[in-house]
């Protein structure tokens, strides 16, 4: 037993195998991190300006839980760092809580994602289906987008002032500076020229970092209200603990968990897209939440803010050649040396630039052609879509998930209970005088408590028998509660004088029919088989005696023997 724990655990660990090929590989993958790392600096800057935490919690996030999760991970070439999704959940905890509430959360949500990898819960993200997710994108790309209006209106409306973002965002334009908006617009339009159009001469193109260049140039030179980044340490700052008191983490315990639950789900779904990109090697997602939460841990140690794997710049490691966890830990690297040798330049970039940045990167994660698919697939997948995107928005992320997952569900479990069915079938072999009388039913399908009232009435509501013979072959998936009904057709039926036969109990299923009392409930243990010419052979020597008891020589017979 002991011998298994530790082997289990001693899997979660870094292992020499993670670098396997790195000689062949090692030119491409340091390529790739130089790469991702020059697109992700400006994503790190606005996503910690975005979520309220500051561009130095985006940057040591960035840096500290990139490297950490590159060595501890389940991904040969997950990145991580600050997210748009967790921008989304930290903004309101800033609003509610305050700054200094992000180092905390980050720890405590680390400890909670780091529990799940240990208790392997990595395969629990399978369980939601594509159109939740893809509702869950949508609206996490419209809050990234309502978040950057706030900074485009006036020098003193960034960060996050209220925890619907919509309602600020309606705010931040009804009390908007105009001359600062035009400003604004004209940032936005610049850098989202750059990063749509300058790729298309070479991939290789950092669209969004020559565009925010530009812009930073522009407002140096002239003289523009736009508000700035403002000054960035030049070093990473030491690890500590923040204050832990009992209080302070029993009010933080609720938000960490959402932080926690969203850390875990994008980060195995990014490495599940990683791993389908290209022949990385498989995945572990259980090692993958392990690493995911010593890497909030660690950010949340420098003073960050949770990170979770990123979409995107895990697809632009992969198509830039990553191939090892060099790569992603490559990144962290470049990050941190330009932090170390041009902190003070970076604090003069435009806010308005990032704001751009962010907006087209929120306008990508929108598919319209995803979208339109699901729509037109199913009515209960295009409903868990919109009703997961509109809550998302509304209401919250996890909220939504968990909505989208119920809305799903019910609709799947309506699907499943409308493929139970009970159908009458014709009496093997020639037919006899009574074989009216004998109703042969084949259950098909899952037969769950869905379903069950529905096959009850449909079952004991059958008049003019007087056996019923059961097949449960084809039932394809059985509960406590169709087992249960199963007894109840049975009692009922008996009540009634009518006989019960089962035939074809699949072993899978036996011990709960007789844990539930399916099988004690028929009349005689032999009105069990496994044989259908059998049960219907039983079935017709029952009516046989019927009819020998209802024949006018049978009464007489007996009436002449009572008066006797």
């Amino acid at each position: 037993m002991m011998k298994n724990v530790s082997s289990r655990l001693l899997r979660l660990l870094p292992q020499r195998r993670d670098y396997r090929g790195l000689r062949h590989t090692w030119r491409s993958d340091l390529l790739a991190g130089l790469t991702v790392g020059i697109v992700a600096l400006p994503l790190a800057l606005g996503f910690g300006i975005s979520s309220g935490a500051g561009a130095e919690a985006g940057l040591i996030t960035a840096i500290v839980a990139g490297m950490v999760a590159a060595v501890f991970g389940g991904s040969h070439v997950q990145v991580s760092g600050p997210t748009g999704a967790m921008v989304v959940v930290l903004a309101p905890i800033v609003a509610t809580h305050g700054i200094a509430a992000v180092a905390l959360v980050s720890i405590l949500a680390g400890i909670l994602v780091l529990v799940a990898g240990v208790l392997r819960l990595g395969r629990s993200v399978s369980f939601i289906p594509w159109p939740v997710i893809e509702g869950f994108t949508l609206g996490i790309g419209v809050i990234i987008f309502l978040q950057q209006v706030p900074a485009l209106t006036s020098p003193d409306e960034h960060g996050a002032s209220h925890t619907n973002v919509a309602v600020q965002a309606v705010r931040s334009v009804a009390s908007a500076d105009p001359v600062y908006l035009l400003w604004g617009l004209g940032a936005v339009a610049i850098v989202a020229a750059c990063m749509v159009f300058l790729p298309r001469l070479h991939h290789a193109v950092p669209g969004s970092l020559i565009g925010i260049t530009i812009v930073t140039v522009l407002a140096l030179f002239m003289s523009t209200p736009l508000s700035v980044i403002g000054e960035l340490p030049s070093t990473l700052p030491a690890p500590s603990l923040p204050v832990l008191d009992q209080a302070t983490v029993m009010t933080l315990l609720l938000p960490a968990v959402t932080v926690a639950a969203l850390a875990g789900i994008e980060s195995l779904l990014s490495a599940r897209v990683a791993a389908s990109m290209a022949d990385t090697g498989p995945y572990d997602p259980d090692r993958e939440l392990v690493g995911q939460g010593l890497a909030s841990v660690a950010a949340g140690m420098f003073g960050g803010m949770p990170a979770t794997g990123a979409i995107a710049r895990t697809a632009v490691a992969v198509r830039s050649g990553a191939r090892t966890r060099l790569a992603s830990a490559g990144h962290a690297v470049v990050l941190l040396l330009i932090v170390v040798a041009v902190a003070g330049p970076v604090g003069h970039i435009p806010l308005a630039a990032l704001s751009g940045v962010l907006m087209v990167t929120a306008l990508r994660m929108v598919n319209l052609r995803t979208a339109w698919s699901i729509l037109r697939s199913t009515r209960s997948d295009a409903a868990a879509f919109v009703v997961t995107a509109i809550v998302t928005v509304s209401v919250d992320l996890i909220v939504a998930v968990m909505i989208g997952l119920v809305v799903a569900g019910v609709f799947a479990l309506r699907g499943l209970a409308r493929a139970s069915t009970v159908q009458r079938e014709e009496l093997p072999g020639d037919s006899q005088p009574d074989d009216h009388r004998i109703a042969l039913l084949r259950l098909e399908g899952p037969l769950f408590f869905a379903p069950a009232d529905r096959i009850l009435e449909d079952i004991t509501g059958r008049e003019s028998v007087s056996v019923v013979i059961l097949r449960l072959s084809r039932v394809q998936l059985l509960d406590a509660t169709g087992a249960q009904m199963l007894a109840e057709v049975v009692q009922r039926l008996e009540a009634r004088g009518v006989t019960v036969l089962i035939k074809g109990v699949q072993d899978d299923h036996a011990l709960l029919l007789r844990r539930v009392g399916t099988l004690s409930a028929l009349r005689h243990h032999k009105h069990l088989f496994s044989d259908l010419e059998a049960a219907v052979a039983h079935a017709r020597t029952h009516t046989a005696r019927e009819r020998e008891a209802r024949s006018p020589s049978t009464r007489f017979h007996v009436g002449a023997q009572r008066a006797r």
